[in-house]
Order: structure tokens, then C-alpha cells, then sequence
């Protein structure tokens, strides 16, 4: 499929990880090693074939300053929606409610808390990049103030309405924002970044979404916060224990706190984005980016080797 999506000159070679190091001009692997590296004098980039990019692979790209890495960004628009339904289901007590009205229990629409109105609330969206842009309009046209932390902030520092700040002005935005939404990588700069002391500073009621990485919110620090209340609840894509291996997907809690006991959590299995045609898109983006290599123009979606995005 993906040659089909190339120029006739590109030569396409698949291999499987034990085959004998071969020179290339473009790799595409998720783990690649420094002996592939080493192999390939004309090697002028690595394409990570999905979104998240490892912290091995950012140290080892770290080692050949001529070679740059790329990662794709084809679940952009399925992870904001994620994010949007976590937000809603989230602010609407949705899955409590559900999980009730199954067991015909209706006193929730006469004596539960009321739902949470999302216009007029001020939602953070913490790592402005190609999925916060998907997330931001449709805030917008809900009515709520919108504004994103970047690693780069523009001279005019307003995008399509969207307020930029940069990291360090974080302290000062968590007192203002009523939803905060994170889509941050896992990097050593970003672990804990959202630990107690953050989480303390939004309002009270406020509420939390993750859809980048687990450890980006210190595990105990959410898990506390949102078991004593002061936030109203959190929708969670990302987590901080994995099964290992398809033997324990049935039966692998995504936390050593409770999370799954507290109902106002939205829980969900690391599937953002994941969609239906995720597989085509994927390749389309691919074949994207490999063109461009081949065409000797700048390749998209070039990813920080220190920062990790």
C-alpha cells in the first residue's frame, strides 16, 4: 500500500529486525539501532511511524547530529475528539449516571449535584501543538476562553483566538483555568510537571483531562485530589501501569491507586486514537513524509531530539 503512495523512483525496503544493517536515506522504525545507523553513511532521517517518540530514541538520535527525526501526527484529529468526549462526559456525570439508570435508580435527576456548564469556563490546553489546534475550536464555539502552553511562543502571541503562553507563565494560568487539558509527551522536562502543588493551585470544581501521558500528572497527586473532591473529576486516557503482554489485558488495573473506584474519573484505555480509517491515514502521512525526503525539501513533523517533540 505504501509504494502505491510514493513516486516511482522511491524504492521501498521492508525488513524484518534481525536482517543483516543495509544503507538507506530514510528509516522508519519506532526503535531503531545505532548498528542500522552506523550502516547507513547516507541516512538523512528517521520517521517514528506513530505520535509517541521513546526516550531511547530520542538519546540515540541524540548520537548522529546529521540525522533528523520525525514522528507522524495521523491521530490528531481522533485524539481531540477523545479529549472533547472526556471533557463532556466528564462535566456531565455521564458515565455515573449511565451506570445507575441501568439499575432503573433515577433519584440522580432529582437530588444529584447539577452538571457542570462548560460556556463561559476557561479551558488550558497544556502542549499547543497539531492535536490542541483540533480541540480548540470547538471550545471556542461553546463559549469557552481558550488558551494553550507551547514550547514556542509566537511574536504575536494569539493563534485563531487562542492566547499563547510559554511554560514558565504556567503557575500564574492554573488559577484561571476551569478545564485543563493535557497533551503533553512524556520527556524527562514534562514527568510530573501537574503534581500537587499545580493541581492545588486550579479552582475548586475544576476539572482534568489526559490525553498525552500518565506520568505528565503525578499519579498519587490526581488520585488525591480527585478522592477528597476539590477537583470536580477527570477524564483519563493515559495511565501509569501497562499490561505486559496479551495474558494480562484482561485483568491489568492502570494505576496502584483506585482510580477505578471514584465516580467522578472517566476512564479509558489508552485508545484516543484510535479510528477507522487509522491505518490509511497513517500510510498517507508516511508516504508524505518520505516524498518529501526523496524530493530533497524539508520534512514535516520534525521532532526535538533533546525536547522529544
Amino acid at each position: 500500500q505504501l509504494r502505491a503512495l510514493v513516486p516511482s523512483n522511491v524504492r521501498i525496503t521492508v525488513a524484518p529486525d534481525d536482517a543483516q544493517p543495509a544503507d538507506c536515506h530514510v528509516l522508519v522504525h519506532g526503535t531503531a539501532k545505532a548498528e542500522w545507523l552506523d550502516a547507513s553513511p547516507t541516512l538523512r532521517a528517521v520517521i517514528v511511524p506513530y505520535a509517541g517518540v521513546s526516550l531511547e530514541m530520542q538519546q540515540l538520535l541524540q548520537q548522529y547530529p546529521n540525522v533528523d527525526l520525525h514522528n507522524l501526527h495521523y491521530n490528531d484529529v481522533a485524539t481531540a475528539e477523545f479529549a472533547l468526549a472526556l471533557m463532556f462526559a466528564t462535566a456531565k456525570f455521564v458515565v455515573p449516571l449511565d451506570r445507575l439508570l441501568r439499575q432503573g435508580d433515577w433519584r440522580q435527576r432529582y437530588t444529584g449535584a447539577p452538571s457542570l456548564l462548560l460556556s463561559g469556563r476557561r479551558v488550558l490546553i497544556l502542549g499547543y501543538g497539531a492535536i490542541g489546534r483540533q480541540i480548540a475550536p470547538v471550545c471556542q464555539a461553546l463559549g469557552m476562553q481558550v488558551r494553550g502552553v507551547r514550547r514556542r511562543v509566537p511574536h504575536a502571541p494569539v493563534e485563531d483566538g487562542v492566547e499563547l503562553f510559554a511554560a514558565d507563565q504556567l503557575p500564574a494560568l492554573l488559577p484561571e483555568t476551569d478545564v485543563l487539558i493535557c497533551v503533553l509527551p512524556q520527556t524527562p522536562e514534562t514527568v510530573g510537571l501537574i503534581d500537587a502543588a499545580e493541581l492545588a493551585a486550579l479552582p475548586k470544581g475544576a476539572i482534568v483531562i489526559n490525553v498525552g501521558r500518565g506520568p505528565v500528572i503525578d499519579e498519587e497527586a490526581l488520585y488525591n485530589a480527585l478522592h477528597a473532591g476539590r477537583l470536580a473529576g477527570a477524564g483519563i486516557d493515559v495511565w501509569y501501569t501497562y499490561p505486559h503482554g496479551e495474558e494480562e489485558r484482561g485483568h491489568t488495573l492502570p494505576s496502584r491507586f483506585p482510580f477505578h473506584e471514584l465516580d467522578n474519573v472517566v476512564m479509558s484505555p489508552h485508545r484516543g486514537g484510535w479510528l477507522e480509517a487509522a491505518e490509511g491515514r497513517r500510510l498517507q502521512e508516511l508516504a508524505t513524509l518520505i516524498t518529501a525526503a526523496a524530493n530533497g525539501e524539508d520534512v514535516p513533523n520534525k521532532v526535538d531530539k533533546v525536547l522529544g517533540y
